[in-house]
């Protein structure tokens, strides 16, 4: 269900599923974690985007998970829930860029995939939704990563109403890097991590890892935990190449 495209040192992973929309079925998601560990592993990858297949990027659950989720029982469903937490988990915290290519509609786990990542180009037809209170269901793990995207107020008006908001009030509410048309997602999030990737593995990585500790942290204690990272990266082989490359007035190669 996933499709695996690589371009040069970017790996396009695509969800497969079309003709239902890509939903984020059980299948959908193991696959997922799969390529993006593979992905992790892989040296020659620097950065990850992400797309659907088909007009849609994710329509969320999936509609056979959806007709039995009130009778699986408790196991069968903190089961199903720890997998999905798994997944945002991985793709926000991957050690490498993650781009999201929004090229359709990307609603409830589908819209929550594509905030998990740490940048996305948003078609301008698209629209993006956290819908899940519209049928009784909670946006819960998305909302952790949602208003850290946005902020509370932003956060509370996208998971009380559930509404669909277009590109243009996404980009606004700072859940997309760029609005584009149809035709130009794809290549507008290839270039893009192409730019990104261009940059010091160790640093994209370090700078990963601090962003997503740094709001969590006291004032002294953040200041403290950069200080430390600023005095590790001096011993690291990147910046040497990286110092190198700028007094040779040459391009680094990292």
């Amino acid at each position: 269900m996933i499709i695996t495209t690589d371009r040069q040192h970017i790996r396009l992973l695509t969800l497969n599923d079309p003709h239902r929309r890509n939903p984020l079925s059980p299948a959908l998601v193991q696959d997922l974690l799969a390529a993006l560990e593979a992905a992790a592993q892989d040296p020659a990858i620097r950065a990850v985007v992400l797309t659907g297949a088909g007009p849609a990027f994710s329509a969320g659950a999936d509609l056979e998970f959806l007709k039995n989720v009130t009778t699986a029982g408790a196991e069968a469903n903190y089961a199903h829930s720890l997998e999905l937490m798994r997944l945002f988990h991985r793709v926000y915290t991957f050690p490498k860029p993650t781009i999201a290519a929004i090229n359709g509609p990307a609603v409830a786990g589908g819209a929550g995939l594509a905030t998990a990542c740490d940048l996305a180009i948003m078609s301008e037809q698209a629209q993006l939704g956290y819908t899940e209170v519209k049928i009784g269901f909670v946006a819960a793990l998305v909302g952790v990563i949602l208003v850290r995207n946005v902020g509370e107020k932003h956060a509370k008006e996208l998971l009380l109403t559930g509404k669909l908001i277009t590109a243009p009030e996404a980009y606004r509410m700072g859940l997309v890097n760029r609005v584009v048309p149809p035709e130009q997602v794809l290549d507008e999030a290839l270039a893009l991590a192409q730019e990104v990737s261009a940059n010091a593995p160790t640093s994209l990585k370090l700078t990963k890892e601090l962003l997503h500790a740094l709001p969590g942290m006291g004032l002294e204690d953040g200041f403290r935990l950069a200080a430390l990272a600023n005095a590790w990266v001096r011993e690291t082989g990147d910046l040497a190449e990286g110092i190198a490359a700028f007094f040779e007035k040459r391009p680094p190669r990292f």
